[in-house]
């Protein structure tokens, strides 16, 4: 993996340039990046991603429970830089990431099983439960409005996309995304598992914010580890049922054109 890019405030960011399309050409660097949670970033990230990556647009797949609880993020206010927040989750009713109740205190709590989606260890047979296949369709189910409004900003210019993590809801729309880019699906599995590369950095960091802390030591660390089978049983799911992402997409307003567009605003 060579297209990892360091910073001090956060772990778990990568740019998807450099990957290749099934007919040719590629993804072209600093365009399109991934990344976990951007609230700890240092003024020498924010200089690194907006003045000499040239960042302009974050796509923001947090909660507005998370929004709340951690407050606006560094980028908030850069030059030149919009945040566009864009959930996977219905905020509010019976759907919502947050719990329908708040503590005694009156503080908000996070449901973190949905927000960071376990997986089961894995069964006899070798695969992985379909818990997180579950919440990822969840997620499109919920929000298919977020999900073709993110890929429509990232053919606005060159865009971070971030949750918390950078696994789970960043791992469905990148998908998503470099299959419309025409990215092979083993590239993109490959992808969405290169996070497991930085599992023990990425919960130290979670574990660090009280937004997240409460639940990530009742389980063992590794169970959060992504697993190919977990991307490739989503993908599969919606070939089967929408004929692809496009598909998918295409049942919720996305259009030749957006297609073109994003191809053009991304590729070489």
């Amino acid at each position: 993996m060579t297209r990892w890019i360091e910073l001090d405030g956060a772990v778990n960011v990568r740019d998807m340039g450099g990957l290749a399309t099934a007919d040719g050409g590629a993804v072209r660097t600093g365009l399109l990046l991934r990344s976990d949670n951007l609230q700890g970033l240092t003024s020498g990230d924010v200089d690194l991603l907006v003045s000499q990556i040239g960042v302009r647009h974050v796509i923001d797949l947090r909660s507005d429970t998370e929004l709340e609880l951690e407050g606006p993020g560094p980028l908030t206010g850069a030059p030149g830089v919009t945040v566009h927040h864009l959930s996977l989750f219905a905020e509010g009713g019976g759907l919502t990431d947050v719990d329908a109740d708040t503590p005694p205190a009156g503080t908000k709590r996070l449901d973190t099983d949905k927000i960071l989606p376990w997986q089961d260890r894995p069964a006899e047979d070798g695969h992985e439960s379909e818990r997180s296949v579950g919440h990822y369709l969840g997620y499109l189910a919920e929000r298919p409005d977020s999900v073709v409004s993110a890929l429509r900003v990232m053919a606005q210019g060159p865009s971070i996309v971030h949750c918390a993590a950078g696994k789970d809801r960043t791992g469905v729309v990148i998908a998503i995304t470099l299959h419309v880019l025409g990215v092979p699906r083993d590239h993109i599995v490959a992808d969405y598992t290169a996070t497991g590369e930085r599992l023990e950095a990425i919960l130290a960091r979670l574990r660090a914010s009280p937004a997240y802390a409460q639940d990530l030591d009742s389980r063992p660390a590794d169970t959060h580890r992504p697993h190919a089978y977990t991307m490739e049983k989503f993908l599969t799911i919606l070939d089967e049922r929408h004929g692809g992402p496009i598909g998918w997409l295409q049942r919720h307003g996305w259009t030749d054109e957006d297609t073109i567009a994003l191809r053009t605003a991304l590729l070489d």
